[in-house]
């Protein structure tokens, strides 16, 4: 199953300067059990984005970046592909994996047309950002889960997890 997990605020924004506007701990948390054990796909600019290479999970990267690819070769738990055609054959030929989309905007755009769930956090708020989450067709996807929380003294911000299936 192909998923996307990120999280947004009130006007779509997911990135600024190539990290989270925002510090959410739920959030992170979330993130992480979402992801854990699968494959995550991202692009140069999200994988540059983690603190290090996340355990116990995959890391499919698309770039060019041949430099990055060689720092990588030796590394297990990250792989590369050089193109969405490329990317989307492995995700045709692993469709019984669990795979979780989490950025950048070009590999969300490249991929909502075959994405089955989407794993939404909304953050209440506005923030500084340059990045906008590319606009999904939500009347092709079902809401099968939402669950609401209130700021508190770790989360400084109201926030929901949505969940939606593809129909």
């Amino acid at each position: 199953m192909l998923s996307f997990v990120w999280s947004e605020d009130n006007k779509h924004q997911i990135g600024y300067k190539g990290h989270l506007p925002w510090h959410l701990p739920a959030d992170l948390a979330h993130f992480k059990e979402k992801t854990m054990g699968k494959t995550m796909v991202m692009g140069k600019k999200t994988f540059l984005s983690l603190p290090f290479v996340l355990p116990k999970r995959k890391h499919l990267v698309l770039t060019h970046d041949e430099a990055l690819i060689q720092k990588y070769k030796t590394n297990n738990q990250v792989n590369f592909v050089t193109s969405m055609e490329q990317l989307r054959k492995y995700l045709l030929s692993h469709k019984e994996d669990e795979v979780a989309v989490i950025g950048g905007v070009s590999v969300f755009e490249g991929l909502k047309d075959i994405v089955d769930c989407l794993e939404k956090t909304e953050i209440d708020g506005e923030f500084k950002a340059d990045t906008i989450m590319p606009k999904i067709d939500y009347s092709a996807f079902k809401l099968i889960k939402k669950e609401s929380f209130t700021a508190d003294k770790k989360n400084p911000y109201d926030y929901s997890f949505l969940t939606y299936l593809r129909k």
